[in-house]
């Protein structure tokens, strides 16, 4: 692991802001179980979290468990989340998901990083988003593409891969932060350091940022 020049400094400079900026930082997809907000992570992907609560509204009331899902037709299931994008895939994944659940953990969303990542699905960003916002453990930093681009351009890491980035930041940040790094650099990205056109000149951490590929 290689480190940018300075990247301590500006993590702990980040993290700084970060505070001041989102103090209530915390997950906007809606869900009020470790099971709902797994099915909510999957349809997540390539699609915004608006989007995703306006599906999961209705999906959550007609499927209750586990069980529910996995004995649900493919069919139900894609109709009722096509709107998300790649709703084949997703379906699949939450059914085989959901089987699992109900075949291997008594329909319970599991608490360790190991066995959530045998669920379909499930990659380490998922397993950071459920183990930290259902359950409170730090076991990482979560790093979608928001935490990626930012990563980069404060200067924090110089990986590619998201699995690399987040051992960066986990080294960078205290464990005690790590949860709210992850919700607080996502605000952050989508709020102010926007892929496109970033507002650079509103953001307080201009005064350290080296705004790399900006």
């Amino acid at each position: 692991m290689s480190l940018p020049s300075g990247a301590a400094g500006r993590a702990k400079s980040t993290l700084r802001e970060l505070k001041k900026l989102y103090p209530d930082a915390h997950c906007e997809l809606d869900f009020g179980n470790p099971l709902e907000l797994l099915v909510a992570t999957i349809l997540s992907a390539q699609c915004t979290d608006k989007r995703v609560n306006l599906v999961t509204k209705d999906l959550f009331k007609k499927y209750r468990s586990a069980r529910d899902y996995a004995e649900a037709e493919s069919s139900e299931i894609e109709a009722a989340i096509r709107s998300t994008g790649f709703y084949r895939a997703k379906a699949r994944s939450i059914r085989e998901m959901a089987a699992a659940l109900a075949r291997d953990f008594g329909g319970r969303v599991p608490e360790r990083m190991e066995d959530l990542l045998r669920l379909r699905g499930v990659a380490r960003k998922t397993a950071n988003v459920i183990l930290g916002t259902a359950f409170g453990i730090a076991a990482g930093v979560v790093v979608d593409t928001h935490v990626k681009r930012l990563s980069h351009r404060l200067g924090l890491s110089n990986e590619e891969n998201p699995e690399k980035i987040e051992k960066d930041l986990m080294a960078l940040v205290p464990n005690k932060d790590w949860i709210f790094f992850g919700h607080a650099m996502i605000w952050h990205g989508r709020r102010l350091c926007v892929a496109r056109a970033p507002r650079c000149p509103a953001c307080p951490m201009r005064a350290f940022c080296p705004r790399r590929g900006v």
